[in-house]
């Protein structure tokens, strides 16, 4: 059996091809079922997230043969030429197909590198493939070892304890200036994406005051009825800075909206506490001069993205120690893998041997006589030894090469075994092979 990988990511294919071969969840337990027929894929599973689409399959066909089934059945699901997505398609097989599930699942590949929603996504998409029916021995082995060592990358490395998102930072930045996050309040002014998003993240840290204020005021209810917050107008921006301590500022324009005598009179009312702000407009809605206030500390747009680059450094950093970790557990689940694999050969192997030795016996039963039990149990035991012993060699040059690279233990007949066989017992037929073949 073969393990495959087709797919393709945000840095194969644009946004535009990937949703177009993207699988919805309602839809999986079908797609499942078409991929598995269990004849040409006996396993599969398919992970479909907004960054990547990915088949992982295990097959008996040959590497082409498996490949060029996956990238049919995309096409054939999606109703899409192969001309328009083939050439974003990735492939790996075995080796390198489990290396790159492992870095995967580990966040190793993702676009924001240590990022550990994909873990949840690719246990997501095992439970899916479990549930439908597509999992066998190989991926219920191969999918809890990517778990292991996605776990294994967030415990023996820092690759995650460095915030690489502005939302994230904003949040990193404002427990540096109040330790604790409980009780504070939050002005919203402007209604971006990307302070939404950091609004988020601070409420979920413990803030639970939240005051927007917005150049409409229609929108500014909008998102106060969203966030269960106190709506407010640009008139009273000067109160509304006094009451705040933590602002998030995305409003953008001409002009600046926040001003320095705005900053400056809110101070002189909340007594110069501690005022964060957090300016991720383009251009900026706060006048650069309300960072030279005393007690006043604030960041804009680059001043983040210059955190983001430090702290994406450091993580990559990390991320070579990460690597180490993969490449140790593919190697050591190849190895496991190929050890199941010679199990059946060598079960029958044994199975072989018996069958001739207890033919033989029965044969010649005939000519012992009667046999008392003790010379029955004796001669039982004199046949399992020679067989043991005829055995060994065989078995333990089969392990040999499952271990040293056998891709297929299958493959080696059985008159090959016995040849070994033979070989271990006598070595002049051995040599008397050897003179064969060279005349």
């Amino acid at each position: 059996m073969t393990i495959v990988l087709v797919g393709m990511n945000h840095r194969t294919a644009p946004v535009e091809v990937r949703e177009r071969l993207a699988f919805a969840d309602a839809e999986l337990p079908e797609a499942l079922r078409q991929l598995v027929d269990g004849t040409t894929i006996t396993e599969g599973l398919i992970l479909s997230t907004c960054n990547r689409v990915e088949i992982l399959a295990v097959t008996p066909l040959s590497e082409h043969a498996a490949l060029e089934r996956i990238r049919a059945f995309l096409g054939r699901r999606h109703q899409i030429p192969p001309g328009e997505y083939e050439t974003a398609l990735y492939r790996y097989v075995d080796h390198e197909a489990v290396r790159h599930l492992f870095r995967v699942t580990a966040g190793l590949d993702s676009l924001v590198l240590g990022e550990p929603q994909i873990f949840g996504q690719v246990k997501e998409a095992y439970a899916q493939a479990a549930a439908a029916g597509t999992v066998g021995k190989t991926l219920h082995l191969l999918l809890p070892r990517a778990f292991s060592v996605a776990k294994r990358v967030r415990t023996e490395t820092a690759i995650g304890t460095m915030a690489v998102s502005v939302s994230s930072i904003a949040v990193e930045l404002a427990h540096k200036i109040f330790e604790d996050l409980q009780g504070r309040t939050v002005l919203l002014i402007g209604a971006g994406k990307m302070a939404e998003l950091a609004v988020r993240h601070l409420m979920a840290s413990g803030v639970r005051h939240l005051l927007i204020c917005n150049r409409t005021r229609e929108r500014a209810e909008q998102l106060a009825a969203h966030f269960g917050a106190e709506a407010l107008s640009f008139d009273a921006l000067t109160s509304a800075i006094a009451r705040a301590d933590i602002l998030l500022c995305s409003a953008g324009g001409a002009e600046y909206v926040v001003r320095r005598e705005h900053v400056a009179a809110a101070m002189l009312a909340r007594r110069h506490r501690p005022l964060f702000l957090i300016d991720i407009s383009v251009p900026r809605t706060v006048e650069p001069s309300v960072g030279q206030l005393a007690n006043v500390f604030l960041y804009d747009i680059d001043d983040l993205e210059q955190i983001v680059r430090a702290h994406l450094e450091h993580r990559r950093a990390e991320a070579a120690r990460a690597e180490v970790i993969v490449d140790q557990a593919v190697d050591a689940f190849m190895k496991a893998l190929r050890s199941l694999d010679v199990g059946p050969v060598i079960a029958a192997f044994r199975r072989r041997l018996e069958e001739i030795a207890y033919g033989e016996l029965e044969r010649h039963r005939r000519y012992l006589g009667a046999l008392t039990p003790e010379q029955e149990r004796a001669l039982h035991h004199l046949l399992e030894g020679i067989i043991n012993k005829l055995a060994h060699p065989a078995i333990a040059r089969l392990h040999q090469a499952a271990r040293e690279g056998l891709r297929h233990p299958a493959d080696v007949s059985f008159l090959e075994l016995w040849r070994e066989v033979l070989e271990a017992r006598d070595p002049s037929l051995s040599a008397s092979r050897k003179s064969r073949s060279s005349q």
